[in-house]
């Protein structure tokens, strides 16, 4: 029953995140209400985050730390994503200087890193029990796959296809915005605050998994650390049995 009740919760959460973006698609903003969303809405979230890991260092329970982190990803969702949907549907508008790629690379390249992310997804999902936008967490941890390269498979894919959609508006100021400026505060948040999360929730074999697993940039998985066989005990030379010596008979002396 508890389980029900708080999966509905976090389902709700979700739908009210839809529907702040829903209301962000929609309203007629000026051009400087535009900028500030697309810019301030991303600074906000270096204080939200840094509030975040303060509250967790002062209350670093498990179920206290998931339900703070669903609480989090419920507010940068909002925050993240009313500054894309602005950024996308008024591009044009602030585009900048124009980056001379073909428009088929530039869409292969958004299917490729699209893919990326979409796959990473399905690898948390599958691996680690969990969901995407906070909907249900991770209830052990996914090491394999995708996040035996990288532990965060899903930022890196998120980021990659942020900068191929620059490529295919052909707009110079959305991939510097995508690089300068959302990049870092995704990379923040899953440094600051969520590390230490994780850390909380999985304990030690987390810490074993991030020492042996890059952050971002991936890395060819190292192989499992075999232990040494088991040396077979050297046997112990068999000692020869002692033969009973007669005592030697005294000579008779005359």
């Amino acid at each position: 029953m508890k389980n029900l009740r708080d999966s509905l919760i976090r389902i709700a959460m979700f739908l009210l995140v839809f529907v702040s973006w829903m209301w962000v698609l929609v309203q007629p903003f000026s051009e400087a209400a535009n900028l500030t969303i697309i810019i301030g809405a991303v600074l906000l979230v270096f204080p939200v985050v840094w509030l975040g890991r303060l509250l967790l260092d002062a209350d670093p329970d498990p179920e206290d730390a998931a339900w703070l982190t669903t609480l989090m990803h419920a507010v940068l969702m909002v925050l993240f994503g009313a500054a894309l949907i602005r950024a996308i549907s008024t591009y044009e508008s602030w585009r900048g200087w124009v980056i001379p790629v073909p428009l088929a690379l530039g869409f292969a390249l958004v299917l490729f890193t699209g893919t990326l992310a979409g796959l990473s997804v399905v690898n948390l999902a599958a691996r680690g029990s969990g969901a995407p936008f906070g909907i249900a967490l991770s209830r052990r941890l996914a090491v394999d796959w995708l996040y035996a390269w990288t532990r965060n498979p899903m930022v890196l894919g998120t980021l990659a296809f942020l900068v191929a959609l620059g490529l295919w508006m052909q707009s110079a100021y959305f991939v510097l915005w995508a690089l300068l400026l959302v990049s870092p505060a995704l990379l923040f948040f899953v440094k600051f605050f969520e590390e230490r999360e994780l850390e909380i929730r999985f304990g030690e074999p987390y810490r074993q998994y991030r020492a042996r697993t890059p952050m971002l940039i991936p890395r060819r998985p190292k192989p499992p650390a075999v232990s040494p066989a088991r040396s077979k005990p050297v046997a112990k030379p068999k000692s020869r049995k002692r033969t009973a010596t007669k005592p030697a008979k005294k000579r008779k002396t005359k």
